[in-house]
């Protein structure tokens, strides 16, 4: 899909995906906010899609929203963060549906352009895993190309989360993006073996696809953005990120 007449500003952060739902994207998002905040840069998050929201003070509130909208150093609303809300927490596309809705990609685009006028760097935070339909005929990894972002993997550290990880790589590598490093996120802090799973993750992704691990966070049980960043590689991130974000960005080829 492509969307003509949005303006040409050039889109300057990184797409954050992850090996599954669940895995922490949105403290990883948060904590990369906070860590560009802590460099001098102006960061916005936008959370372009959010399925799930809660009534609080008469007023609908999606907890991710909030989180992006609150890690970041420009001031924003919650429709400026996430402007494509849905009520039930369930696959965007059967949000939408049930609100008889649509998710529509210029919206996103729009949106995107907005904060970037404002910040210095935006973070943009996916749903879901990589390829998640948000239409008949599109899914993020979709709107992950049309933004041109390079895209940080959150790897979910579960049984399982070597396979899920390389298969995500492959599917991100596939379209060209580039995949600038991954961040190991504990989900399973009774995991066995989490060390050799590590390890692997490490060996594979850099023989495969040249990434580098951005961070380890252990498991917290109330993560602040802050002190997710703490387990983040500082010292990879300025090396990986800070071309990306401020020399020219990442334009996909067209067929």
């Amino acid at each position: 899909m492509t969307v003509s007449g949005l303006t040409s500003q050039a889109l300057h952060g990184c797409f954050v995906t992850g090996t599954d739902t669940g895995v922490g994207k949105t403290h990883v998002s948060a904590a990369l906010l906070h860590w560009c905040a802590q460099q001098g840069w102006r960061s916005a998050g936008l959370k372009p899609v959010a399925a799930g929201t809660l009534l609080i003070d008469g007023r609908p509130v999606n907890e991710d929203v909030q989180a992006l909208r609150q890690a970041g150093s420009v001031r924003l609303t919650d429709a400026e963060v996430g402007p494509l809300q849905f009520k039930a927490a369930c696959a965007p596309q059967i949000a939408a549906a049930l609100e008889n809705r649509c998710i529509d990609q210029a919206t996103i685009l729009s949106a995107a352009h907005h904060l970037a006028s404002r910040a210095d760097v935006i973070v943009v935070e996916g749903v879901g895993g990589f390829c998640v339909p948000l239409g008949p005929d599109w899914d993020t990894a979709d709107l992950a190309l049309a933004l041109g972002l390079p895209v940080v993997m959150v790897v979910g550290l579960r049984l399982g989360c070597i396979s899920h990880a390389l298969l995500t790589a492959e599917a991100i590598r596939v379209r060209q993006l580039p995949l600038a490093g991954w961040i190991a996120s504990t989900v399973d802090p009774d995991m066995a073996h989490s060390e050799g799973n590590l390890a692997s993750l490490r060996h594979e992704l850099t023989r495969r696809h040249q990434a580098p691990c951005l961070g380890v966070v252990p498991w917290m049980p109330a993560p602040t953005p802050a002190a997710v960043a703490n387990h983040l590689d500082a010292a990879a991130l300025k090396r990986v990120l800070e071309p990306m974000l401020f020399v020219s960005p990442f334009s996909p080829e067209k067929t």
